[in-house]
Parts: structure tokens; sequence; C-alpha cells
């Protein structure tokens, strides 16, 4: 049977014609920054925004008389996966034309930033332009919301297409009842968080453009900085408070975020998953007090950056790299578990995590209760069924098959396995920590693995696995 055809391939292209407009105009945004600084790299941003709109114009107008054509979830799901990839080319080819690295160094560093993943290739951040610095941030902020999302917000009418596309890209959330009323809501908290770091920033000493920067990594749990010590650069008590709490804020849903106003802040205080969050960092970080002589906040910081899946950081990875075996487990541990659904972090996300542990409780206590019993699963005072727990599982089988394989390969090539576990799980979480050097001595093949595994994090695997069984059914022909 099959389940992708010449219909489904025109629809597909079609709507991705929109999506690569979209994409071309987003990297015209920092020619801004280029034309302040005097910097002279436009034609750099200039030729692949350009190339970028023209296929994007391309795609549509020739395909126009599918525009009224339903798009289905398989269709949304190529879509957004294919967004994605043709985003980090885009964006690739703009970090090869104006800093001058191989192609395959620039997509894996485009990759990085737009799945909000933070693992630099660069050795020496600093001596790029301004408008790269800026660049890498954008991509981030834009990627922390979603390629998607940023551009049916200003490209897409509201619809049952729409609606399909902000489904494809993992989020299933809705703050409104319709799906552009949500975007734009989601949109607005994103943008009026956004401004209240920067403000912050400034007010804590930081420089404007670093503050600019730094904001929109932090709050789309990027993690990429300006600095080659990252946040660790400015040795200052009262910016590490502050991106913590901007780290805690991207990875808080944003249908708690809407609500907190209108409950007076009773929704982030009865959320669940933000109640296991800060559980999870008060508990590890108490544990990692009493096994480590590590200094407090670097401490704090860590165990924030690790469960939000930021990826910032105030010691550099090497130093990581000489703590314990036992604080570096937990680090992996809240690496792998992540943040609330319907917000900006990676991971396997603790809705999940708490889905599938209920399921486990429900089959322990069916086998010693006694036969014919039957044990309910509530949530937050809501019926649980067995197919939510199952596909808990099913994601989080896949998601440790896709580490267990990356590993392994990592290992092949030579690298201590302790710290080429570390690294891909932090690339598959979309996180950024280190605790070495692999992200600069990675071979090439290791980097296009690497590509897939943050690219398969962001968008949760299942549109990346749908997209590759679509072109092996084209091969198939």
């Amino acid at each position: 049977m099959r389940y992708i055809n010449k219909s489904d391939l025109l629809i597909i292209t079609r709507n991705l014609g929109i999506l690569m407009i979209g994409m071309g105009l987003l990297c015209l945004v920092p020619i801004i920054v280029d034309l302040i600084y005097h910097e002279f790299n436009t034609i750099g941003f200039l030729i692949p925004s350009l190339l970028s709109i023209i296929l994007g114009l391309i795609c549509m107008k020739t395909l126009e008389k599918y525009k009224s054509y339903k798009i289905r979830l398989k269709h949304g799901m190529i879509i957004s996966s294919l967004s994605w990839l043709w985003a980090c080319i885009i964006c690739g080819l703009i970090l090869y034309l104006v800093t001058d690295i191989s192609f395959i160094d620039s997509a894996f560093e485009s990759m990085s930033a737009l799945t909000g993943s933070g693992i630099t290739i660069y050795s020496d951040v600093e001596i790029l332009p301004h408008s790269i610095l800026f660049f890498r941030a954008f991509q981030q902020w834009i990627g922390g919301l979603g390629i998607i999302v940023m551009i049916l917000s200003f490209l897409v009418q509201s619809g049952t297409n729409s609606s399909t596309l902000y489904q494809s890209e993992a989020r299933d959330e809705r703050i409104r009842p319709s799906t552009r009323a949500t975007i734009e809501e989601t949109i607005k908290i994103y943008a009026i968080y956004t401004v209240i770091g920067i403000v912050l920033y400034a007010l804590a000493g930081m420089p404007f453009f670093d503050s600019i920067c730094n904001t929109f990594c932090i709050i789309s749990t990027g993690g990429m900085s300006v600095k080659n010590a990252n946040m660790g650069f400015y040795n200052n008590d009262l910016i590490y408070f502050i991106t913590i709490i901007l780290m805690i804020l991207g990875a808080t849903s944003f249908l708690v975020h809407y609500k907190i106003i209108k409950t007076r802040g009773k929704s982030l205080i009865n959320d669940l998953q933000f109640k296991v969050m800060i559980c999870l960092i008060a508990i590890s970080t108490l544990l990692i007090y009493f096994t480590s002589q590590i200094v407090p906040m670097d401490m704090l910081f860590t165990v924030v950056s690790a469960v939000t899946t930021t990826g910032a950081s105030i010691p550099d990875s090497t130093i990581m790299g000489g703590w314990p075996s036992f604080v570096i487990i937990i680090i992996m541990t809240l690496m792998l578990i992540g943040g609330s659904n319907g917000s900006t972090v990676g991971a396997i996300k603790l809705m999940r995590v708490i889905t599938f542990s209920k399921g486990i409780y429900k089959n322990l206590r069916e086998i010693v209760s006694p036969p014919g019993t039957i044990v309910p699963m509530e949530l937050s005072g809501k019926k649980l069924s067995e197919k939510v727990t199952a596909q808990s599982g099913n994601y989080i089988t896949l998601y440790f098959l896709c580490i267990l394989i990356t590993w392994s390969l990592f290992c092949l090539y030579g690298h201590d396995p302790f710290n080429s576990l570390f690294f891909t799980i932090s690339m598959q979480g979309n996180v950024g920590l280190e605790i070495g050097q692999i992200s600069q001595t990675m071979q090439w093949p290791l980097k296009i693995i690497g590509m897939f595994n943050m690219w398969t994090g962001r968008l949760e695997i299942y549109p990346v696995l749908i997209t590759l069984r679509a072109f092996l059914e084209l091969f198939k022909r």
C-alpha cells in the first residue's frame, strides 16, 4: 500500500513554499545589525534569503491550484521536517558565506542554533561579526517558539491547514480556541518576556547588544552566548539570577503563562509540571551540594540549565568534566527529563515522564491487587487513558534508541565513552552542555549524525521518521 502519492507531494511542496518565503524574510533581519556596525556582510545575508524567497514563490505560484487542498497530519509532519531542514541549509549558507567555514560546520551550527541545542563549532565566537552573533541568537529565538509558529503568525491565514501545521511542530496545547489566536497570544507572551529580559540584563550592567542576544538565547532555552565563556564571562551574580529566572520561564508552558494574570499566579503554583520541575531543581541542587565541593552558584545554575535544556553555563566545559561522576550523572538525568510541554524546551519532557511513571505505578498496583481489580489512572484530576501512557513509553523508547545509536558511533570514532554519552544526550535533548571539547574535535560524519539528533530531538522524532518513510517510498518506485 502506498501512503504518499503525487498529489501528496504537490500539496507538501506548495505549502513548503510559503515557509521558504517566511524563512527568507526572517534571514533579512540581521542585515539591520550589519548596517549599524558597518560590517559589509549584507551580500552574505541577501543571497541565501533571496534564494529562499524566489524558490518559495516558484513553489507557491506553480502549484496555486493546491491552495484549497486540505493538509492532513502526514503532510503537516513532512512539511515541518523539511522546513527545519531547509532553514538549516539557508542559515548555514549565510554562515558559510560570511564566516568562511565549511558547509557541514555551518549547517551544524545553524541546526544547533535553530533547535536550541546551543552547541557551537566556533572555537572563538568573540571574533565573529556582530551581525553573525545576532543572527545566531535570532535563530535560537525563532527556533525556541518554532519556525512554523513564527511564519504562520504573519503569512498564513487561520483555518484547518494552519491548525495541522501547528500540531506538526510538536505543539498541541491551545491557549485560545483558534490556532491563529493561540499563536498570537503565544508570540505576545514570548515578546513580553523577551523585552523584560533585555531590560533586566541592561539594568544589571550588561552591554545592550549582549542583553539582546543573551535574552534571545536564554528565553528560547537555546544557550548559545556571544562570549567564549558563556554567561560565566560576566562574573555577576545578579546576571546569573536573572538568567536562572528566564530559563525557568522559558521551560514553563505558555498556557500556564497565559493564565497567570487571570488566576493571580495560581496557575503557576498549581501546574503539575512546574511543581515537578522546581522539585527536581531543589533535590538535585541539594544532592550535589552535599556530595561535592562545587561553588553553589555554579551548581544551581548548571542544574537549572540542564533541566530547562538551555545549555547556558558559568563554568567552562573542561571544568565541568572534572566534576565527580555522580554529579555528572545527575546532570545527564536532568537533561533527559527536560521541562514542560508547550514550552521552548527539548528532551523527553516532564509530562511524558509523569505519564509513563503513572503507567508503571498502575501496572505494579494491578499485580499486587486481587484478580480483576481495575486501577484507574488520573493526572491533575483528569482520567488518563492507557493509550496515552503507551504513547509516552513508545516515544521514550525511540528517544533512547537514538541516543544509543549515536553514542555507539562516537565510541566507534574513538571518543571517550562517558564524555560521548553526555554529549549525545545533550544533542538529542537540544541542551548544549559539554564536559569536554568534543564539539571541537568531531569528525564530519559525526557532525551529520549530530544534526540528525538535534533535528529529531526538536521535532520529537515522529515527523522526521514519517518524512524518511515518505522518501523511501519514492525510491521504491
